[in-house]
């Protein structure tokens, strides 16, 4: 089974665009990085996506793969096609991690995200990604979502019930 990104992090982002990743997202990038071996650095992408979005998603390479495998199925010249393309191949990069566990977040991907120097970003671990967002834009977005779903839930609820009852062997990343 293939490691997953899970949990939070606020990382400082300096003046020049450096950012540590989380040590335990750099260990899921290593696994997802079919080049990566001691020694060198992994790569990954960064997704920054269309305008609307407000947040960089990052994949490893190879769940960047399926993701442009199932891009590849879609009609061609469609309009979802499109989109996708524009949002997965024109506006991401590939990244790569420097020996002290950093990456840059050029000018434009800081302006996207509205970071000024020497603010924290916050990486969410969203299971096969995880994203990078200005904290006030985080809050602003899902703050409010929290609240929403903590209505009616006593303090023994468990959120398993939402899973379905099983899965078939679906385990490709």
């Amino acid at each position: 089974m293939a490691r997953r990104f899970r949990s939070t992090y606020h990382q400082k982002v300096d003046a020049k665009g450096r950012v540590s990743v989380p040590a335990s997202f750099r260990r899921v990038i290593e696994l997802g990085d079919p080049d990566w071996k001691e020694g060198l650095r992994p790569n990954f992408i960064i997704v920054s996506g269309l305008k609307y979005q407000r947040r960089l998603d990052c994949f490893t390479l190879d769940a960047m793969e399926l993701i442009e495998d199932r891009i590849d199925m879609m009609q061609p010249g469609s309009k979802e096609r499109k989109e996708m393309e524009l949002t997965y191949h024109a506006n991401s990069i590939e990244a790569q991690i420097d020996e002290d566990g950093r990456i840059i977040l050029s000018q434009a991907l800081r302006d996207k995200l509205e970071l000024i120097p020497d603010e924290k970003a916050r990486f969410v671990g969203l299971n096969d990604h995880f994203q990078i967002w200005k904290n006030d834009t985080y809050e602003s977005v899902y703050g409010i979502d929290d609240d929403a779903l903590d209505e009616g839930k006593a303090a023994d609820y468990d959120p398993r019930i939402l899973l379905p009852e099983s899965r078939p062997a679906l385990r490709e990343l």
